[in-house]
């Protein structure tokens, strides 16, 4: 089944990034984890079947590896969540009385897994997967649901509907959009030549929005900026986009350059899927040579890491907003490893996994997609 472009758009032109990484033992760190799994496990007292379901896959895997059986079961959930359309919940503003706003018709890419930006970071899992495991069993569910959401037309009606709504997902959705191509692009997918007018219709507009504001935005929930510029950095070198690459760098520089003695104390909010704290870190470390990163480091998180290095505490999975906990152990686990801590990674994701393949809807419908970034070598 062929779903490779061999002349993908951008990739003659792309940067090649290389990632330098360090071989470490492996041996107490994988018999600890599977500890912290199945203790993991154990805490949610077989409260749903697809948790123990899964749970020799989760006291399995090793840390810096998203395993084909882990990727079947994150792409089961992801080819489920974007056909789910409802519940529903809807960002769209209303000009006129009588305006007809079905999300299907509106949205005929994303219309699934809750909320359009959650679609779309389904579908960037999907094509990660993908991009791993070509001989995934699932492989052949995925290209039909790829081939269907991503094609032309469908992507055109999701480039019309931003063409009238200006600030729709900014900056997260749009970050995410921009990650689902950067994602393509590597793979030399076919998709990514469907994608490319609405990313750079996008890119151009992230770009625009990064320049002209004076402040960042902090929040460690959609509004983070640290965060979607991440994504759309990752999105620039995979694209060659130069233009975008330089902005995200001159902003970065004004708003984080300067900063000292993060006020760890306050972190995590109930509201909380990511650090604020630790996500700039990344961003940074991803934008300064290593001497000045290390320079900045050192200012800006003195005395290490503190509390962030342990798990926050999720009294309710099920709860809307304490299941961004589950999504903030996951983002952490994600910087951590980044930023040097394996060991407080491991803690994280040891204590989120369980919910992401089988905990209740208001985290699978997104999780998995965390639990990837955390598992994976980029961004």
């Amino acid at each position: 089944m062929a779903v490779h472009d061999e002349n993908p758009p951008g990739l003659e032109r792309a940067r090649r990034v290389e990632h330098v990484r360090e071989q470490w033992s492996a041996g107490k760190r994988m018999q600890d984890f599977r500890q912290r799994g199945a203790h993991a496990l154990a805490l949610t007292g077989g409260k749903h079947y697809h948790v123990e379901r899964h749970a020799g896959i989760l006291a399995n895997i090793p840390f810096d590896l998203l395993t084909q059986d882990l990727a079947g079961a994150f792409a089961r959930v992801a080819l489920a969540n974007i056909e789910r359309e409802h519940p529903r919940k809807l960002d769209h503003l209303l000009v006129a009385p009588g305006e007809d706003y079905q999300p299907r018709r509106v949205h005929p890419a994303f219309y699934g897994s809750f909320d359009w930006h959650s679609a779309v970071h389904m579908h960037w899992l999907l094509v990660r997967v993908l991009h791993l495991y070509p001989m995934l069993p699932e492989n052949g569910r995925i290209v039909a649901a790829l081939d269907a959401h991503l094609s032309a037309q469908a992507l055109g009606a999701e480039l019309r509907y931003f063409e009238s709504a200006k600030t729709f997902e900014r900056p997260y959705g749009w970050a995410w959009l921009l990650e689902l191509q950067g994602e393509a692009l590597r793979g030399r997918t076919r998709w990514s030549r469907a994608l490319q007018p609405l990313a750079e219709a996008i890119a151009g507009r992230f770009a625009g929005f990064i320049s002209g504001a004076p402040y960042p935005i902090r929040a460690g929930s959609h509004g983070n900026t640290a965060f979607a510029c991440v994504l759309a950095l990752d999105y620039a070198r995979a694209a060659a986009d130069t233009a975008l690459e330089f902005e995200i760098r001159k902003a970065a520089k004004k708003w984080y350059g300067a900063d000292r003695d993060a006020p760890l104390a306050y972190e995590p909010s109930l509201d909380d899927f990511l650090s604020p704290g630790l996500v700039e870190a990344v961003l940074m470390m991803q934008l300064l040579d290593p001497g000045e990163f290390g320079a900045w480091l050192a200012g800006f998180l003195p005395a290490g890491f503190g509390h962030l290095a342990e798990p926050p505490v999720v009294a309710d999975h099920a709860d809307p907003k304490q299941s961004h906990l589950d999504g903030l152990c996951l983002s952490r686990a994600w910087c951590l490893r980044r930023l040097g801590d394996r060991e407080a990674a491991e803690r994280h994701l040891a204590a989120a996994l369980p919910q992401v393949v089988g905990g209740d809807y208001v985290g699978s419908h997104w999780l998995a997609s965390f639990a990837a970034l955390a598992l994976g070598e980029r961004p």
